[in-house]
């Protein structure tokens, strides 16, 4: 196996209904998701043939699919939930995936939060 380049996808949006309070889970709100897949890309860039790689249109949606699924109470889930269906991907040896809340129901003002994963080749964890 060569090297392992990267596909990254950045703000993938989806809408999902994860969370601990009971109007979150109701109401729902957007997650926004990155995403890196570690994989070699050698074969891909040989072949020019899309089938010889990750397909990041796919990924994309399989992400929304995922955060569509039956609610969780933690970001961390859903971050889980994303990277351990990616990773098994035949292609992918590694996943990197971060799930961003900004509707998270904080009482000061904030941009941001969000939790990141990494699963498979060179995290030492999963796979």
């Amino acid at each position: 196996m060569g090297p392992l380049d990267q596909i990254t996808l950045t703000g993938v949006r989806a809408f999902g209904h994860h969370g601990v309070f009971a109007d979150e889970r109701r109401d729902g709100q957007e997650f926004v998701v990155d995403a890196t897949l570690f994989v070699d890309t050698a074969p891909a860039a040989a072949s020019d043939d899309v089938l010889d790689t990750v397909h990041y249109g796919e990924v994309a949606e399989r992400i929304v699919e995922l955060v569509g699924r039956e609610p969780l109470n933690l970001i961390e889930g859903v971050a889980a939930r994303v990277a351990d269906d990616l990773l098994a991907h035949p292609l992918v040896q590694g996943v990197s995936v971060t799930i961003h809340k900004p509707q998270a129901p904080i009482t000061v003002p904030f941009a941001d939060v969000s939790v990141t994963i990494r699963r498979g080749e060179g995290f030492g964890v999963g796979a």
